[in-house]
């Protein structure tokens, strides 16, 4: 007894052969039902979002390549910004020599202007001197000889040939 209370036990949660029979038409019914009408939207659905993945991607390595491009492009352009500054700086600097060193040729000739031109001062004045010197020398020693011939020379050959010999000796 205890076998069949325990047969009809198990068989309590078994189902009927027409049960699991109908259930399972239900099932393929559904299944079909599911595959040609819903799959499709699924699949349509899926496929826009992979495609949105994929250009997403093209896009980002789009992006990627356009950001590289444009890196190279702003390296170059500082290459050669620096390349120009340093050869501006280096104008500059050959400019600002040439400036400086016609600025001392400028003062040099100047200088040697300034300094000519003293010279010359100094050789008139010294000339000048000479001059009065002579005049000078030329009238004591015409006074002194002729204190000391006793008489004044009057004719002025012979002053001025005294004057010339005084000097003369004074210059040896």
């Amino acid at each position: 007894m205890l076998l069949a209370e325990e047969a009809n036990g198990i068989a309590l949660f078994l189902p009927e052969s027409y049960d699991l029979f109908w259930s399972a038409v239900i099932l393929v019914i559904l299944a079909a039902f599911f595959y040609f009408f819903f799959m499709p939207k699924f699949n349509q659905i899926f496929d826009e979002r992979a495609n949105k993945i994929e250009g997403g991607f093209e896009r980002a390595a789009q992006a990627e390549a356009e950001a590289e491009e444009k890196k190279k492009q702003y390296e170059d352009q500082l290459r050669n910004a620096r390349t120009e500054a340093s050869k501006i700086r280096d104008d500059a600097r050959t400019e600002a020599t040439r400036i400086i060193a016609d600025a001392k040729k400028t003062a040099q000739k100047e200088a040697d202007q300034v300094t000519a031109s003293a010279q010359k001062a100094i050789e008139v004045q010294r000339s000048q001197a000479l001059v009065s010197l002579k005049g000078e020398v030329g009238a004591i020693a015409t006074a002194l000889a002729g204190k000391i011939l006793g008489s004044k020379l009057t004719s002025s050959d012979v002053q001025s040939s005294m004057i010339d010999d005084a000097i003369n000796e004074l210059e040896h």
